[in-house]
């Protein structure tokens, strides 16, 4: 690990005040110093703004400026509020509130309470969508799964826009939002699911926040308390700021204005939760002696991939596009970004793992490396074909790293490794710190080389060995150090949320990779009708989706590779088409000659990653449709098209082959440590049992089968389907 590394992961607390300073650009310089009335910071994405707002709090408390115990900081994820608490203790300003909007007010509204009210404070709901199905009920509207969820939706954004249930109709109609059942049944579930939590004595996660500003509105005596202990205000990510959140701030700051927000309008995703830049944008309205600071040195990625964000901002409309930043990268230049047209969603998924699979191979490190989506729904797809490709992975949202079963074990054995010291036989022969970690750990499954496949087995390993690498960087960080320092490390970082990184490729919607950065980043999907989404139809909503990818784009550090597919299904008629805010950027399309280049030529080839031009490219060969080999229908279903067959015609499929073949791909998944699925999926086989190929030619020809497989378990598929024995635990990998 090189020193640069070193002191990002653990650096130095610095020796003095001016020491904070050392090494923010003067842009960054002046928002530190700035430690005095409303301060508003526009910061692009890339340009250091955690960096900015950490080192101001820590300079101003190192100077004596603010006391710590005074200051609040507020941001909108428990990840960033925690990354921010890791930072300022790094700097030496211990004792700041880093929190986010819900945490604080969860804190105070539970302080407040007895004085403020009376009695114990309701209980904060576990389910929301639980409650909504309830109330559904009582108001006899049949919703299935997806509307429970949209319906869930409506109410929060009902609540943090203050919208009471009889207003609600109005209010989404002057809203221009897309209801998900008629308004009036959205009203009635609204006013049904408030009584309902009434009658229960629960209240959800928005009423945290309704009932802070209601106890600090009614209750002047509470509100003066809390304005004499927090006295000095930071708001990131000032753009995503609702309604409801800005009324409490108000609150919070009384008639003061020791107010620091920072934010991006161009960064605005997150309209349908009722947040919106006009706070941001209006801050020098609201205070005309404001200290404005722009931050546009882009640190975190090429100019090329800055050449392709700023061009996509640079044909956006409207008010946030009107207070745009251009964005100056100042990295050395890198690869242009590459472009990929596909026939399919499925094809275009293998040429990302196989592309992946590449770039692994040659070394860059699977942490480094993020597929980006529109929607969760896109997800299966791909880990489906990284799955086929080897190529671990982890879903970004999933559980959180110290809730996984494996690593509250892995840290429970630490914890008494450290406790019994020498008296641990699996330390005896550790002579140094990761040592004793790979020691204790090796009880707990991890292994010096890691299981075959992707599944449970392999996900447990990865996060194991994100305990070991954090053991070998905390130990060249600080020589000496003990078990016991590596244990309060952990406990620091599991408070924090701080997780260590996980070898595996990371797999995300654009709306979850906001305030995270790769090396490499694949953005898909980037079509007509899933960028912009179909059901975005207003000038706003276009606008935010152009801002969507905007955000995906500026997740890139150095390598960004985008792609689309021209139907969703092999066989299915080529309909699509890329997205509109790709038009006058990529090479080919209409202006993009006329750009002026960052690099190299960049260029789309249809079906492979490539840096070659439209030109050059071979042309795509139009697939026929699929259709049922008994009654000659046209298939659309991913299942069918499978088999080959309508669900519903007769099969002539051999059971003795089928469970066979079963039995086989349990000792294949079993060897593995994957699902069965990641083998062959149940329809596979039944169309492999159907068909019963005599050789590799007709054996690759089922769909789900394809060039890798083929290689890895065509010999023992083939030997099942002419009748001869396979060894238990045989194959050919």
């Amino acid at each position: 690990m090189t020193a640069a590394t070193h002191s990002t992961l653990f650096p130095q607390v610095p020796e003095s005040a001016d020491a904070v300073l050392d090494g923010l650009d003067p842009e960054q310089r002046e928002v530190a110093t700035s430690l005095r009335g409303p301060v508003c910071v526009l910061a692009g994405a890339g340009t250091g703004k955690t960096r900015a707002i950490t080192h101001r709090i820590a300079y101003g408390v190192r100077a004596g400026v603010l006391q710590p115990s005074s200051v609040l900081a507020v941001t909108f994820t428990n990840r960033a509020a925690g990354e921010m608490r890791g930072r300022l203790r790094q700097l030496g300003a211990v004792g700041v509130q880093a929190r986010t909007f819900h945490s604080a007010a969860l804190r105070q509204l539970q302080y407040f309470w007895p004085k403020a009210v009376g009695g114990a404070m309701p209980r904060l709901a576990d389910r929301k969508i639980q409650l909504v199905a309830d109330a559904a009920a009582a108001c006899r509207i049949r919703l299935d799964r997806g509307e429970l969820r949209d319906a869930a939706a409506e109410i929060e954004w009902s609540k943090v826009t203050q919208t009471v249930p009889a207003d609600y109709a109005s209010a989404a109609a002057g809203a221009g939002r897309d209801t998900p059942r008629d308004p009036a049944e959205i009203a009635q579930l609204y006013a049904a699911y408030e009584d309902l939590k009434r009658g229960r004595g629960v209240i959800d996660f928005e009423d945290v926040l309704l009932l802070t500003v209601a106890v600090l509105q009614d209750r002047e005596d509470v509100a003066e308390q809390v304005r004499a202990q927090y006295q000095h205000f930071v708001v990131d990510e000032y753009q995503d700021v609702s309604p409801l959140q800005q009324r409490l701030l108000e609150l919070w700051l009384g008639d003061r204005e020791d107010l620091c927000v920072v934010g991006d309008a161009s960064q605005t995703i997150y309209s349908f939760t009722g947040a919106t830049p006009d706070h941001l944008l209006d801050f020098r309205v609201r205070h005309p002696g404001a200290t404005v600071v722009k931050l546009v040195r882009d640190y975190r990625s090429t100019p090329q991939v800055v050449h392709l964000a700023n061009g996509l901002l640079a044909q956006a409309r409207g008010r946030a596009a009107d207070h745009r930043l251009e964005l100056v990268s100042q990295r050395a230049a890198g690869p242009e970004p590459a472009y990929a047209e596909y026939p399919d969603e499925p094809s275009e998924a293998e040429g990302a793992a196989r592309r992946i699979r590449e770039l692994v191979d040659s070394g860059v490190p699977a942490a480094q490396i993020a597929v980006l989506f529109r929607t969760n729904s896109q997800s299966e797809t791909y880990e489906q074909a990284l799955a086929d490709a080897g190529v671990p992975y982890q879903l970004r949202g999933a559980e959180r790293f110290f809730d996984r079963p494996e690593v509250r074990r892995a840290g429970t054995a630490l914890r008494a490794a450290a406790r019994f010291g020498g008296n641990d036989s699996l330390l005896d022969d550790a002579v140094d710190l990761p040592s004793q970690v790979r020691a204790v750990l090796s009880g707990e499954g991890w292994t010096p080389l890691p299981p075959a496949g992707s599944g449970a087995v392999r996900e447990s390993w990865e996060s194991l060995a994100a305990l070991v690498h954090l053991a070998e960087d905390f130990t060249a960080a600080r020589p000496g150090a003990t078990l016991a320092d590596l244990v309060a490390e952990l406990d620091e970082r599991a408070g924090a949320q701080h997780a260590p990184t996980v070898q595996g490729v990371t797999l995300a919607s654009l709306h979850s990779a906001k305030g995270l950065e790769w090396d490499v980043v694949f953005l898909v999907g980037v079509a007509e009708g899933m960028m912009p989404i179909t059901y975005a139809k207003t000038d706003e909503q276009i606008e935010e989706e152009r801002r969507l990818l905007y955000v995906g784009v500026t997740r890139a550090r150095e390598h960004l590779h985008v792609s689309w597919a021209l139907s969703r299904s092999p066989g299915s008629r080529p309909n699509r088409r890329p997205s509109r805010f790709l038009h006058g950027l990529r090479p080919g399309s209409a202006t993009a000659a006329a750009r002026p280049a960052a690099g190299g030529a960049g260029g789309v080839e249809r079906g492979r990653w490539s840096g070659a031009t439209t030109a050059d490219a071979p042309r795509r060969v139009p697939r026929t449709p699929a259709r049922c080999r008994v009654c000659g229908r046209s298939l659309t279903d991913a299942g069918e098209m499978k088999l080959m067959r309508c669900e519903d015609c007769p099969s002539d499929m051999d059971e003795g082959v089928y469970e066979r073949l079963r039995e086989w791909r349990a000792v294949q998944a079993e060897r593995s440590g994957q699902p069965a699925f990641c083998v062959f999926t149940d329809k596979t086989l039944m169309a492999i049992a159907e068909s019963v190929p005599e050789d590799d030619r007709e054996l690759v020809r089922i769909p789900g089968v394809g060039a890798r497989k083929l290689t890895r378990y065509g010999t023992d598929v083939l030997a099942i389907c002419a009748g001869q024995d396979i060894a238990a635990g045989q194959g050919n990998d």
